[in-house]
């Protein structure tokens, strides 16, 4: 075995260590990705998607190469590997995969706008001692206007540093958005009960219960109370789940302010200015501010 020293790339991602931790960026992907979409010098964009409702599937007239559609937008799922910004736009545009029209090239391009404005954006790793686990957890109720299922995310904190997150549909329409949540929380405690395991694993026991902000009260609630499964017995399973994990004091989950959730991200189109404040808080910054980091 062979010792290639400090990392510096890795699969395409870009390594930049500094003091205050580790910098990843797919800076000469994004730009190899756009050159072949043929937009280099397209006009940038604010935000991967607009605020506004989900596209329908039978929307449109069908593109008249859906090949290339889905070339591009394969790329982009590797993308969203130090890019957890664009996970939402891109997991409402591989929904259509099997047969795109033009308004779904049409938010496949604004996406890629917003690349071409923010190439140099990475995620920032953070050096600390704290390995307390934080998850935000958030659904956007029967969003999807062909099915009315549900779409799932959350964020998984490491100390200051996002390790995991999701945007996903959920397999079953929720009769209520109080179930929607729930749901969107049993996902997040899972991936929080995996990623314990494997800290567990690395001789990294994690003793601090678990935090997950919730911003739906009835989904809080129902984590705490049994005297509600009368009610929601057919999402049962979630919530045997999630309270034995609270039972055992592993996790608590917690209300918080809709306006502070950052799992909004993962679900939904926001405004430029809510968008952006989020994304801050995802541990996306720049590749200047990460060499000004390790300068210091």
């Amino acid at each position: 075995m062979k010792d290639l020293g400090a990392l510096h790339n890795f699969l395409g991602i870009q390594v930049t260590r500094s003091a205050s931790g580790f910098f990843l960026s797919q800076r000469a992907y994004a730009e190899d990705l756009l050159h072949r979409a043929g937009m280099t010098s397209c006009k940038p964009a604010s935000t991967p998607v607009e605020a506004k409702p989900k596209l329908a599937a039978d929307s449109g007239t069908q593109v008249a190469d859906p090949s290339e559609y889905r070339s591009l937008v394969g790329a982009l799922q590797y993308l969203t590997m130090t890019r957890p910004d664009l996970a939402h736009a891109v997991q409402q545009v591989c929904l259509h995969m099997h047969d795109p029209r033009d308004c779904h090239l049409a938010l496949l391009k604004r996406i890629l706008r917003y690349v071409r404005g923010t190439v140099n954006l990475g995620l920032k790793l953070h050096s600390t001692s704290s390995l307390d686990i934080a998850a935000y957890s958030d659904s956007d109720w029967a969003g999807c206007p062909d099915t009315r299922q549900s779409t799932s995310g959350y964020c998984i904190y490491l100390g200051d540093s996002l390790v995991s997150w999701s945007s996903k549909r959920q397999p079953t329409v929720s009769r209520s958005s109080a179930e929607s949540e729930y749901r969107a929380v049993a996902n997040a405690v899972a991936e929080c009960c995996w990623l314990k395991q494997l800290l567990g694993e690395l001789s990294i026991p994690v003793s601090k219960a678990t935090i997950v902000f919730c911003d739906n009260v009835s989904a809080v609630y129902v984590a705490s109370n049994p005297v509600h499964h009368r009610r929601t017995k057919h999402i049962e399973l979630d919530i045997h789940f999630v309270r034995e994990r609270v039972q055992l004091g592993e996790f608590r989950v917690v209300h918080i302010p809709t306006d502070k959730q950052l799992a909004d991200i993962m679900t939904k189109g926001l405004s430029t200015e809510l968008f952006k404040s989020f994304r801050s808080s995802l541990c996306i910054t720049s590749e200047d501010e990460a060499e000004t980091a390790r300068g210091c």
